[in-house]
């Protein structure tokens, strides 16, 4: 589990292919890595991967093609800067929302501009994500825990601050670049609630009755 707020900004160093699927080779640049083991989660451009190996300035990790094909890393290649940030801890100050790593697919820019010394970013999610977003909801861009600003169909507005701009490969994204997505963990438990059978208890002994007296449907 992640929070979104990137600790680093790293270098993909290298893509081994390795039947069907490819290692990659991070080099993690001012990440600290002294905690880090074999086997730990770090969120590489928001993508939830696993630590096989370890060397003095990065690590390496597993890509599946089921990841390949749903995240941008199909098209990267060695020089691509990377949002960088390790699972979190209990002692972590919860400074973003909750991100999973589990990319929903890809977001295209559609255009950028600058709003005093912030950034504004117009992007377009895929039909089949676009509903999950919500005004002044949250969504992961990169890795990026994000406030939407405003929605318009599958189209949605992201104002950058300097400070994230500085901390982020953000600053070097533009119109007609493509980003990793994750949209709120929490819209897909409600949607999953929501579909059960009507007036019939799901698991949990949840039903949209329930759901509706609880104030969750409108």
């Amino acid at each position: 589990m992640f929070t979104g707020i990137i600790e680093a900004v790293g270098t993909l160093k290298a893509i081994t292919p390795k039947g069907g699927d490819v290692t990659v080779h991070v080099q993690s640049g001012k990440l600290d890595l002294s905690d880090v083991k074999l086997g730990d989660s770090i969120a590489t451009n928001g993508v939830c991967l696993t630590v096989v190996a370890l060397s003095h300035d990065g690590y390496a990790a597993d890509l599946s093609a089921e990841t390949l094909k749903l995240t941008g890393f199909a098209n990267y290649r060695a020089g691509q800067r990377l949002n960088l940030e390790k699972a979190m801890q209990a002692t972590t100050r919860f400074g973003g929302h909750i991100v999973s790593g589990h990319v929903d697919g890809i977001a295209k820019v559609v255009s950028k501009q600058d709003v005093g010394r912030a950034i504004e970013f117009w992007l377009e999610a895929p039909a089949t994500l676009a509903h999950y977003i919500a005004h002044k909801g949250s969504v992961t861009i990169d890795g990026i825990s994000l406030t939407v600003n405003e929605v318009d169909g599958a189209r949605f507005k992201l104002t950058i601050v300097p400070h994230t701009l500085a901390e982020t490969t953000l600053a070097k994204i533009g119109a007609g670049d493509e980003v990793n997505l994750e949209v709120d963990v929490i819209a897909r438990y409600i949607e999953r609630l929501m579909l059960g059978r009507q007036e019939t208890a799901v698991s949990g002994g949840v039903s949209l009755d329930l759901l509706a007296k609880s104030g969750f449907l409108r």
